[in-house]
């Protein structure tokens, strides 16, 4: 190409390999792909850990132990029978070597051990304190107190910090991705107001979840979608969209992170309110025996399903929801356990907030992970040539319509490594990279908060735990909307928190739409005919 193609840009990087996101997908195929012999560069919104997904999870990772078949049969039930059972094999049959070569030798990770273990022994699988979660038919999660997410992810970023072929760029979004003649050839990066494209031989989208889109989420600020919305814009093939899953317990007193705080603000502007922040209670503690209590006093999910509290996530979601709305509230009784003991990390949470856990930790529902996302084979590859997506922001096929506890940090592992094995290899060739125009005044600083409020209120409403055909299609008439609206601005202006908006609106519209379209009411995915009936 010549040199004009690129007279937009004061400059431009090169690499074998990029990565956009720092959650556990993204960093596993980040040494996938070094391992592999390439350079690698890793891309993220994230300014500290704390910013990706994979810090948060609680509960632990999933392993097949001596028993990949009923691994496989539990995740299969979980999703009503809806995984790809090709899928889940790759997952079951690569979970203990996957697990045991990144996270317990490569990284050293401290998983929790039994009483009494003999560090003589070595680490015989034996000796770890494997946790239970519902729809599990045996324990075999590894975990990390209540805090497994943090303990593997910021040794992993550690690792690659140190590692020769590896350079990671925190603080840096992708806007676009550069695409010519049906190739991805890299992407389009802000830094500090700066775009500049960088061209890769392979790019790997790991950019996690969708919770900006929703008023209550799991997920840190900044989950907008962009890697959905980007591969989407650029012709990718999305699937399963409507499948998101809602966590049953979440700490949701004095409704917890207000709608106007999630997305659209700088990072400086959420500093300090992670104490106004709901916070996720394990489903390792109801694993270890604590119950759900309504309003009344009384235990309900015997009621809704054989296995009480360990039913599927959404069985027990939408059980805690119509609690909630006849009763009042619904806690989370943990007087059962030696909670301080097992959960000191949740202890801390608790007290932190003023809540007297010893009493009942108040509980909702709230978005915590998309089943679907872009649609990739068993290396990650999505329908785009050399495009790549792994973790949340992928359809992997391993979930289906719901998604089996402790399995997300499993499918970002293994992903993530066959990815970034299969990403390495390929030459860089650079091409006419997009023109972004920053022609017109910069937007009122709220701009995009507002709208934020507005679009979550949408999703809220319409497009949450139960769902019907009207809602659904005044759902779409909003997000079309929207979407036109911030498509206009993006023409002729170049931001981060304008492109968060745009993809947080696209994404939402896919999810909107999928639903839909979708006239089956299954796992995640539940239907009504009207909310007097769903009540």
């Amino acid at each position: 190409m010549t040199a004009e193609a690129l007279e937009d840009y004061d400059d431009y990087d090169e690499t074998d390999v990029l990565v956009v996101g720092s959650g556990i997908a993204g960093l596993a195929a980040a040494i996938g792909a070094a391992r592999e012999g390439a350079t690698v560069t890793v891309a993220t919104k994230a300014t500290r850990p704390e910013g990706a997904s994979s810090w948060w999870a609680q509960g632990g990772i999933a392993v097949s132990r001596d028993d990949p078949g009923q691994f496989k049969q539990d995740i299969l039930t979980a999703s009503a029978d809806t995984a790809d059972p090709a899928a889940v094999d790759v997952l079951v049959d690569e979970a203990n070597d996957a697990v045991r070569d990144v996270l317990v030798d490569t990284l050293g990770v401290e998983f929790d051990r039994n009483e009494g273990h003999d560090e003589t022994d070595g680490d015989a699988d034996g000796d770890f304190d494997f946790g239970r979660e519902a729809a599990h038919d045996e324990p075999r999660i590894m975990h990390v107190d209540a805090a497994t997410g943090k303990a593997i992810h910021v040794p992993f970023l550690n690792y690659l910090d140190d590692h020769d072929s590896v350079a990671v760029r925190d603080d840096t979004a992708a806007l676009e991705l550069v695409r010519h003649e049906g190739r991805v050839h890299g992407a389009l990066l802000e830094q500090d107001g700066e775009v500049t494209p960088t061209f890769a031989g392979a790019t790997v989208l790991a950019t996690g979840g969708i919770g900006d889109l929703y008023p209550h989420s799991t997920n840190p600020n900044g989950s907008t979608g962009d890697g959905i919305a980007m591969a989407a814009l650029a012709g990718a093939d999305v699937e399963d969209m409507e499948y998101i899953q809602f966590h049953p317990t979440v700490y949701v007193g004095s409704e917890a992170r207000s709608a106007s705080k999630r997305g659209g603000d700088t990072a400086e502007q959420r500093d300090g309110e992670e104490d106004a922040d709901p916070f996720l209670v394990s489903e390792a503690v109801r694993g270890e025996g604590a119950h759900l209590i309504n309003g009344d006093g009384e235990r309900f999910m015997p009621d809704y399903h054989p296995d009480a509290e360990l039913a599927p996530r959404d069985v027990v979601a939408r059980a805690v929801q119509k609690e909630r709305e006849a009763t009042g509230e619904v806690t989370l009784d943990v007087s059962m356990l030696d909670f301080a003991a097992e959960f000191p990390g949740l202890v801390e949470k608790c007290e932190a907030r003023g809540v007297d856990w010893e009493a009942g930790i108040p509980v909702g529902p709230a978005e915590h992970f998309l089943c679907g996302g872009v649609a990739v084979d068993e290396r990650g590859r999505t329908s785009l040539d050399r495009l790549y997506a792994v973790g949340e922001c992928s359809r992997t096929g391993v979930h289906g319509a719901n998604r089996l506890a402790s399995t997300s940090l499993l499918e970002g592992l293994v992903w993530g490594l066959r990815a970034g094995e299969d990403a390495a290899g390929y030459g860089v060739d650079i091409v006419e990279a997009p023109e972004l125009l920053d022609r017109d005044p910069a937007l009122p600083e709220n701009f995009a908060s507002e709208k934020f409020v507005r679009l979550r209120r949408v999703m809220g409403e319409y497009v949450g735990l139960r769902r019907n055909a009207e809602d659904l299609g005044r759902a779409q008439a909003v997000l079309r909307r929207l979407k036109g609206e911030v498509d206009a601005y993006v023409r002729t202006r170049t931001s981060r928190s304008l492109y968060e908006l745009r993809n947080a609106s696209v994404t939402a519209l896919l999810v909107a739409r999928a639903a839909a379209e979708n006239e089956e009411s299954v796992g995640t995915h539940n239907l009504v005919e009207s909310e007097v009936q769903a009540d």
